[in-house]
C-alpha cells in the first residue's frame, strides 16, 4: 500500500509562515548577545545552502520546466532572493505591470511598462477619473491615482528587487483640439 503525499501548503499559508518568519527574525535581530549572533548564522548558512539546492534543480530543468517552476509565485521569490532567476530583471518587471494592467484600466486609468534605466524602472501611468473604483481608492483622484502608484511600485519591485526604484512618468493629457478660425477671418485681417 502506497503512503500518502505529505500535506501541502496553500499559498495563505505560505504567507501565514513567511510573515511570521520575518516577525520571528525581527526578535533575534534585536536581542543581543553570543546566542543570537549564532542563530542568525544559522538561518543564513541554512539559507545558503536551500539557495545551493534549488540553483542545482535549474540546472538541470529543460527550458520549459525551468519556465514553469519560475512562474509558480513562490519559487519564482526564492529564485530571485538566490539570484538565481532564469528571466532578467526588466523582464519580469514588465510583467508584473502587465498583470496589473486590467485592474488599473477598470479604474479608469492604464499603466504601461517603459522599460529601465540603470537600475530605475519606468512606468507610464495615466491616471484614472475614478470610475469603478469603489470605496477603497479614497475621496480623490488623487488617493486613487497614490494607491495605483503605490501597487504598482510595489509589484515591480517584488518582482525585480535588484532594482532600486520605480518611476511613474504620468502621461499627460491630451491637449485640447485646436480652437476652430473661419478662413474668412483669416484672409480679412491680411487685406487690411
Amino acid at each position: 500500500m502506497a503512503e500518502a503525499a505529505p500535506a501541502r501548503l496553500a499559498d495563505p499559508d505560505v504567507e501565514a509562515r513567511l510573515a511570521r518568519l520575518d516577525d520571528l527574525l525581527e526578535g533575534l535581530e534585536a536581542a543581543p548577545g553570543p546566542t543570537t549572533r549564532s542563530a542568525t548564522e544559522a538561518v543564513g548558512l541554512l539559507t545558503e545552502v536551500y539557495g545551493e539546492a534549488l540553483a542545482r534543480v535549474m540546472d538541470h530543468a529543460d527550458g520549459p520546466l525551468a519556465e514553469r517552476l519560475a512562474d509558480d509565485e513562490l519559487l519564482g521569490h526564492l529564485l530571485v532572493l538566490h539570484d538565481i532567476h532564469p528571466e532578467p530583471a526588466e523582464l519580469r518587471a514588465a510583467r508584473a505591470v502587465e498583470r496589473l494592467r486590467p485592474a488599473v484600466q477598470e479604474r479608469g486609468g492604464d499603466v504601461e511598462w517603459a522599460g529601465v534605466e540603470g537600475q530605475v524602472a519606468r512606468v507610464r501611468l495615466t491616471p484614472g477619473g475614478g470610475g469603478g473604483c469603489g470605496s477603497g481608492c479614497g475621496s480623490g483622484s488623487g488617493s486613487g491615482a497614490m494607491e495605483v502608484t503605490d501597487a504598482v511600485r510595489a509589484a515591480v519591485l517584488a518582482a525585480a528587487p535588484e532594482l532600486t526604484a520605480v518611476e511613474p512618468l504620468t502621461a499627460a493629457a491630451p491637449a485640447p483640439p485646436p480652437a476652430f478660425v473661419p478662413l474668412a477671418t483669416i484672409t480679412h485681417r491680411g487685406a487690411r
